[in-house]
């Protein structure tokens, strides 16, 4: 267990149980989803960090499971909303209803008023609507009729995204993808996990039984205690390299933003806490690199964007660690 840096807020005993009970939930989440622990990992890193996250893969494998899973085993109230063609922005947001008893409009709000809400295939309904998250996971709040509504803390969006070729698909613009922190990929469980699974009881009678192992104070709190992990000048030198090469070395079309760089750092951040360290080493950064980076790069003249962990690598074989 991590010893309590002097610029911790958190007294000793209070650092070690709040530890106790995350090392409990990732438990707790592992049980649920078998086989994904490094995904679920990075989803509380994401969480953590104070990002949003995308999970891109195949209908089956478990991402409403993930989400749902996720949602209990941190406390979280849960809205789950599924993207379609014909979905509209007030379906999200909410809208004012003219109320006959008391001869006004009364705000009625849309299930986008949760703290953890599933964007269930995000990329099947139209831009308009998609556009609709856009205010809320950057400055978590809304707009409707003039005024402006606090959604409640924390607030974690997790969308999914069906791959591309699939019909009926409408792909994310830039803007929309880099309001996620990560974007991440489930794939099919190993065969041991995949054995479990069909052994075991349907998931659904398993997250039923499930027991929050935090609650919203907690996650503030480790929130806290992630954002003093110390970060080195020589490990935000090796940061900066990874994104100078991206914006130099004439591969991308854009390199990595201002806001993707804010991003890795404090996504390294959480993964040192998890892993229980005081500070972030140079293989921190590089678990998050994937999530935070592949959903951003894009190889230039129209390639196709190879798997994000293969973009990872390259990219760090590229750049030495100084």
């Amino acid at each position: 267990m991590v010893a309590v840096t002097a610029e911790s807020r958190l007294q000793p005993a209070q650092y070690a149980a709040e530890m106790r009970k995350l090392e409990h939930a990732l438990a707790e989440a592992n049980r649920i989803v078998l086989g994904k622990d490094p995904q679920i990992k990075l989803c509380i890193a994401c969480l953590l960090a104070g990002g949003h996250l995308l999970i891109e893969d195949i209908p089956g494998v478990g991402k409403t499971t993930l989400a749902h899973t996720l949602a209990r085993v941190l406390g979280l109230s849960y809205q789950r909303i599924q993207f379609t063609s014909d979905l509209l922005p007030a379906d999200i947001i909410g809208a004012s209803i003219f109320e006959r008893q008391t001869d006004s409009f009364r705000f009625h709000p849309g299930p986008i008023f949760a703290q953890l809400i599933l964007a269930d295939e995000v990329n099947r309904a139209t831009p308009k609507t998609q556009s609709a998250l856009l205010e809320a996971m950057e400055e978590r709040q809304v707009t409707v009729d003039g005024e402006t509504r606090a959604l409640p803390q924390p607030f974690f969006v997790i969308a999914t995204q069906n791959p591309l070729q699939q019909v009926g698909t409408f792909p994310l613009p830039e803007s929309q993808l880099d309001r996620f922190l990560m974007r991440i990929e489930l794939g099919y469980p190993g065969e041991d996990a995949e054995r479990d699974l069909l052994r075991g009881r349907d998931r659904r009678e398993v997250l039923a039984d499930l027991k929050p192992a935090l609650e919203p104070r907690d996650l503030a709190t480790l929130r806290e205690a992630a954002s003093r992990v110390h970060v080195s000048d020589a490990l935000l030198d090796y940061l900066q390299a990874l994104v100078r090469h991206t914006r130099e070395a004439g591969r991308f079309e854009n390199g990595l933003s201002p806001r993707a760089a804010l991003g890795l750092k404090h996504a390294a951040q959480v993964w040192a806490l998890l892993a229980g360290r005081q500070g972030v080493l140079p293989e921190d950064l590089q678990a998050v690199l994937p999530g935070v980076a592949g959903h951003r790069l894009h190889p230039r003249g129209g390639r196709e964007a190879p798997p994000s962990m293969q973009l990872a690598r390259e990219l760090l074989e590229a750049v030495p660690i100084p």
